[in-house]
């Protein structure tokens, strides 16, 4: 069964409130399902797992949180919004002329934002990186989470980076892989067994059910890297 605790935060809001702060953006957006399809797992990961807060979003101890499927924002920038990360009276000005909500999300622009992204294959090579350079700092505290999309496997950086990351044992890794269908090729016998082909530790569970969210993402892995694929609604073809 799918449970959907419901939770709230020092802002009040609660998962229910979410889609109300994403309909605040009404600007032209072309990539709706991939807002929301990442909802439920991004509010998860920021309400019970991430330690960041907009007090701490310049820490060195922070957990780091890039989306690599930036090319749908809106889901993660209501999740911003309920956290405090910016001001829910911004969200209207989405993807107008100097807002700082455009169709990709700019680090530069917002806080708590790590990369901007979008551009598939981009986003888990520089979460690997970022692993790897905060183990060579000695900072093995910080875990580093990015949210990418199944279609971004059509891109040859992921299974570079995938290899890599299992080989290396960056251990304080994690990806959330939204699974919508939505590759163009995929990977032969399922995301899940080519991350774990690669060394890693995996879990496969239903991107709606939050539940199973948080126990996959706070699953023991000691000296592997972590993914856990959120299998959700298959996206519409057109």
């Amino acid at each position: 069964m799918t449970t959907n605790a419901t939770a709230t935060n020092a802002t009040g809001t609660r998962f229910e409130d979410l889609p109300a702060l994403m309909a605040l953006m009404t600007g032209a957006e072309k990539h709706g399902p991939a807002a929301t399809s990442t909802l439920d797992a991004l509010w998860v990961l920021y309400d019970r797992v991430l330690r960041v807060t907009p007090e701490t979003a310049e820490a060195q101890d922070r957990d780091r949180f890039l989306l690599s499927k930036g090319h749908g924002p809106m889901a993660y920038y209501a999740v911003l919004a309920a956290k405090g990360f910016l001001d829910p009276a911004v969200l209207p000005s989405f993807g107008g002329y100097d807002s700082p909500l455009g169709h990709h999300p700019d680090r530069t622009l917002l806080a708590g934002v790590e990369i901007a992204s979008g551009s598939l294959g981009h986003g888990l090579p520089l979460a690997v990186g970022t692993a790897l350079g905060l183990r060579a700092q000695g900072l093995t505290d910080p875990a580093v989470w990015v949210l990418v999309g199944d279609a971004e496997f059509d891109e040859g950086s992921n299974a570079e980076a995938v290899a890599f990351a299992g080989a290396y044992g960056l251990e304080r890794l994690h990806v959330v892989v939204i699974d919508n269908s939505s590759a163009t090729h995929g990977w032969q016998g399922g995301i899940a067994q080519r991350f774990a082909a690669e060394g890693w530790s995996t879990a496969t569970v239903d991107g709606r059910d939050h539940e199973a969210l948080h126990r996959a993402y706070t699953a023991e892995h000691p000296g592997r890297p972590h993914v856990v694929v959120a299998r959700v609604e298959p996206k519409e073809q057109h």
